[in-house]
């Protein structure tokens, strides 16, 4: 169908007057406005003639809707949304009105939008975030992983149920048996009910620390974000080249900060006892065990552990 406007252009020449009045009378026989008109009879084909523009764009969005070429080649006038008509009475007489609605593909991507708005990623790949989730390929990449796994899904659908605990979980294992990927899976879930979530890849942030200190104010805000944040990963913790006041000026600010108000969670390689005595290391101070202790103490009390067993996964994917 040609375009409404070139036929409204074209009233003066006889031929397109024609060709506008077979449009007219094809639109008020198309079935869905015969349809219309059986659910509100008061809407005349004198009264439907007056919308006829209404009319032409309900018919082709529900047609380019039935034969949908996607989302990103959504040929309707606003994208990923579609004409509905409406019938009101105004000043006792029926009126036709138009509004956009969004369609289901829509509505799935402003969803996953607003899902991934409540994720932020510090030095972590996107791509593990945003690749998908299924629970099944999660459970069946390897046996040996259940347990871990089975105590994750608990702990997402408990804080579903019972809302926020400041109680985390500290996920460690041997290189590549998923645990970032698996952390990604539980801020994705948590993300859905509603809730804010950062990670951060521990190498990669105290490196960058260094540059990021001479910017107070990116300091401040990069470290009020991992606060306040509802859910809190610190990714790889144990892989980090430790100095000083990353130790004891960041992360122990972040982690006393957030300690009885919101859960922060960790995956390392290291158990418990093995983190300890990394974090009381510094390239600049050497060994100061008591730091390392008092930092033990705004963790250790905070996390179930979740010892995940299994196979090096990487590059099976």
């Amino acid at each position: 169908m040609e375009s409404m406007g070139e036929v409204l252009r074209s009233m003066n020449n006889p031929a397109l007057r024609q060709r506008s009045r077979d449009l007219e009378q094809r639109l008020l026989g198309n079935p869905l406005v015969k349809q219309l008109q059986a659910e509100h009879p008061e809407l005349d084909d004198t009264r439907l003639r007056l919308h006829l523009s209404r009319l032409y764009q309900y018919v082709e969005e529900n047609r380019n809707c039935t034969n949908c070429p996607g989302l990103d080649k959504c040929p309707n006038d606003f994208q990923g949304h579609y004409s509905k008509l409406t019938v009101e009475t105004v000043s006792g007489s029926p009126e036709l009105y138009e509004r956009k609605t969004a369609c289901r593909l829509q509505v799935a991507k402003d969803t996953q939008d607003n899902i991934r708005k409540r994720i932020r990623s510090f030095y972590v790949d996107e791509r593990v975030l945003n690749e998908g989730y299924d629970e099944i390929d999660i459970m069946g990449k390897d046996p040996r992983r259940a347990p871990a796994v089975n105590q994750l899904f608990r702990y997402i659908e408990n804080t579903k149920e019972n809302g926020l605990s400041p109680h985390g979980l500290y996920m460690f294992g041997s290189f590549g048996t998923g645990k970032t990927f698996l952390m990604c899976y539980l801020l994705h879930e948590l993300a859905v009910a509603g809730y804010s979530g950062v990670i951060v890849y521990m190498p990669d942030f105290v490196e960058d620390l260094k540059s990021i200190m001479m910017d107070g104010q990116k300091l401040k805000e990069t470290v009020d974000t991992m606060k306040n944040c509802d859910l809190l990963i610190f990714d790889d913790i144990g892989a980090e080249n430790l100095n000083p006041w990353a130790r004891d000026h960041v992360l122990g600010a972040i982690l006393n900060y957030r300690m009885n108000r919101k859960p922060t969670f960790y995956t390392s390689n290291y158990p418990l006892d093995g983190l300890e005595k990394h974090l009381s290391f510094t390239s600049k101070d050497g060994e100061e065990q008591y730091k390392g202790q008092r930092l033990m103490d705004r963790i250790a009390p905070f996390v179930d552990v979740m010892p995940l067993h299994g196979d090096n996964q990487r590059g099976n994917r």
